[in-house]
């Protein structure tokens, strides 16, 4: 059944790109008038109760790219973007009540802090919801059942039998001309988030720049331009430079490019091109990908508690001193502090040095996985909630790791994915 035509916002949360997004098509086919809308909340940005700020600069940055080029993608729809720097509920309201919205079109999001956003739309307003961050739709899975694996294997292996991806969904037809706003909602600088600008660091492994078109580029670049695609597999533990890794995870952690995107054009490579070992494993990550949201949804605020998903009772440490030792790198392991600096310094870190550093923080020096993960939440250009709490729960031996004991040696880690200490050189000796 067709939504009757109205006033309609698009909000955008984790979903900043116009194609092969279902709220915005959606929006455009049964509204009258369109409004992109956009709340950088200042809440975002102030320190936590673990002391780091919830959105450090390298991610706001991205994001104040990610939304111009958003709202230059909007223009060429003739859809204009309120971009708002306020509290949530007084600026939705505020937007609501002067453009005389009824429906509003949005990304279906399960996690406290967006459900808590959600909680201030007024009732009289409709609510229409799409799922548009998985590979393999939630209607599917849920078919397969009731509750997913705890192994990610068996989920990866019921995935690749008995589903499919949808197609992606078309960039939407541009609107009339008269559908455009009179009003000029500047986009805030990072000064007006509360940072100084800064330039990316000498030895960052890659020059993230936030947006669709970015993201695009990026794609078309690792897949067709270099071909790197094919030898994913075997680069995908390196340690230094753009290519040992796709580097889309920035891009699809805000939704400025979909997976099923990424999906087509994997697909197209593996037609075209080659289809090898490498290729799948591209795949292979994607699925883990929609395994965590997935094991999220499941569980709700047991995946940020503290005994993790499954009530693991253990004993945590939050001593300060051993903290800021981690942060800092300054531990007793050069492997361990050498990705710690390079996280610090350029907001990135390789996953093969995600994997060490948690580990190390939580099965060694046995600090809270929760202030690891906020931590990470912080400073990461690629946070994306799902992947990085269920990562950390997975580390901590209280989440989905088939092997919840299983332990790091740093010093052999490092023997094998830096053995001539060329990465540990960058990072200590800068």
């Amino acid at each position: 059944m067709q939504t009757q035509k109205t006033n309609s916002i698009v909000w955008f949360r984790n979903n900043m790109r116009v194609e092969d997004n279902s709220s915005l098509t959606n929006a455009i086919s049964n509204s009258d008038s369109v409004i992109g809308y956009i709340n950088i909340d200042p809440k975002n940005f102030i320190f936590t109760n673990y002391g780091f700020k919830k959105t450090e600069k390298y991610r706001a940055k991205f994001l104040l790219e990610t939304i111009s080029d958003l709202k230059r993608q909007l223009d060429s729809l003739n859809i204009s973007l309120i971009i708002t720097h306020d509290d949530f509920e007084k600026s939705l309201k505020k937007i609501i009540n002067q453009y005389e919205i009824t429906n509003i079109y949005l990304q279906t999001e399960w996690t406290r802090d967006e459900l808590t956003e959600e909680s201030f739309i007024p009732e009289k307003i409709n609510l229409i919801k799409d799922f548009d961050q998985f590979l393999y739709s939630p209607t599917d899975v849920k078919g397969l059942y009731d509750n997913i694996p705890i192994g990610f294997s068996n989920f990866r292996k019921k995935c690749e039998k008995y589903l499919s991806v949808n197609n992606i969904l078309s960039i939407p037809k541009s609107l009339n001309s008269n559908n455009k706003i009179l009003e000029d909602y500047p986009i805030p600088s990072l000064s007006d988030l509360g940072f100084k600008d800064f330039e990316i660091h000498k030895d960052s492994v890659f020059r993230f720049r936030g947006g669709e078109t970015s993201a695009k580029d990026r794609i078309k670049n690792y897949f067709y331009e270099t071909r790197n695609i094919s030898k994913y597999k075997l680069t995908r533990n390196g340690l230094i430079g753009e290519n040992y890794s796709s580097k889309f995870s920035p891009w699809l952690s805000n939704g400025s490019v979909s997976v099923k995107y990424i999906y087509k054009l994997l697909k197209e490579y593996e037609t075209e091109v080659e289809k090898n070992d490498s290729t799948y494993w591209l795949y292979f990550e994607l699925i883990w990908r929609d395994f965590f949201k997935y094991v999220s949804m499941q569980h709700k605020d047991k995946f940020f508690s503290k005994d993790g998903i499954y009530g693991k009772d253990k004993e945590w440490s939050n001593d300060q001193d051993v903290l800021s030792n981690w942060i800092n790198g300054k531990t007793d392991e050069p492997f361990v502090n050498a990705n710690m600096i390079e996280l610090s310094q350029t907001g990135f870190m390789s996953n093969r040095g995600r994997q060490n550093v948690a580990n190390y923080l939580t099965k060694e020096l046995k600090i809270d996985w929760r202030i690891g993960a906020e931590y990470f939440e912080s400073m990461l250009i690629d946070y994306d909630v799902h992947s990085n709490y269920g990562n950390w729960l997975y580390n901590a031996g209280i989440g989905n790791d088939s092997m919840p004991f299983r332990k790091f040696n740093p010093k052999l880690q490092s023997e094998r994915y830096d053995p001539d200490k060329s990465y540990e050189k960058i990072w200590l000796n800068d």
